[in-house]
């Protein structure tokens, strides 16, 4: 049962420039779906339409049963939480602690239900070492995570993640996924719009391709990646290891070291 719907929604900027056209998508409770294209695809809009940031034009976004044309942004936001790509977009506070717990506390919980999950989304995002710090103190990275901790602490159904990996070494990779599986064996929905394209084989089985403001495809991972047409049209490319795959011929629609890996061997009877 979808948690998440957009409806054929249309949105256009005030300065005229259409950024989706009749997008129509949905979400499941307890579902991790990456959103992939290229720039100007219409990504950032859809989301952004998703948590209420935005109101289409054309069409409707229904989240949880509500229609986010009749609710605030502040409203939805209690329902979907957007982790902006880039950190200082929301930053704004002088310490780490008084940034995560910002919205918790505006979402009028109680002091001791605001510590808890201000620890809890700082331990999950790994800042608990940084809490007193003030948060331009600290790299570019982990400015994103202190960002990704703000957006848990609300504990929002849905979690928006806007370019995750950007910046970000393997070890923060590792993290993010941690947070990912940790937010799906929750409960709770996590879409991400990525880049990287080994980040979605790893860590994503359902993926959404955008190009030219429309969705173009949806489907499991393997089947999106090795359809030509639509890596064509999106201008994406497979990853790496599906590349070096097809070169040497193996006939499989291969995704990951291990997988290539059995495929030499039973190929070459190792």
């Amino acid at each position: 049962m979808s948690f998440l719907t957009l409806d054929h929604v249309t949105y256009c900027y005030p300065n005229g420039h259409k950024a989706v056209e009749n997008v129509s998508m949905s979400f499941g409770k307890g579902e991790a779906v990456a959103i992939v294209g290229q720039n100007g695809a219409g990504k950032t809009t859809t989301v952004k339409l998703m948590n209420g940031l935005l109101k289409p034009q054309e069409g409707n976004v229904i989240i949880d049963g509500w229609n986010t044309k009749d609710y605030t942004t502040a409203q939805i936001s209690r329902k979907a939480g957007y982790v902006f790509q880039n950190p200082d977009d929301q930053i704004f506070h002088s310490d780490v602690y008084s940034e995560i717990e910002f919205a918790p506390k505006r979402l009028g919980l109680s002091p001791e239900k605001i510590k808890e999950n201000v620890m809890k989304a700082a331990e999950l995002a790994g800042v608990v070492p940084y809490l007193k710090e003030h948060p331009y103190n600290l790299p570019f990275s982990m400015r994103k995570f202190v960002t990704i901790a703000s957006v848990l602490a609300m504990e929002s159904s849905v979690i928006i993640l806007d370019e995750p990996t950007a910046g970000q070494d393997l070890l923060a990779m590792d993290r993010l996924g941690r947070i990912i599986r940790t937010l799906v064996a929750e409960g709770k929905t996590v879409i991400t719009i990525t880049h990287d394209m080994e980040f979605v084989v790893n860590q994503f089985e359902r993926v959404i391709v955008m190009a030219n403001r429309r969705k173009i495809s949806e489907g499991n991972k393997r089947d999106i990646f090795w359809d030509f047409d639509v890596l064509e049209e999106s201008m994406l490319k497979q990853p790496h290891i599906s590349r070096v795959s097809r070169s040497l011929q193996l006939g499989e629609k291969v995704l990951s070291i291990d997988e290539m890996m059995n495929h030499l061997q039973q190929v070459n009877n190792w």
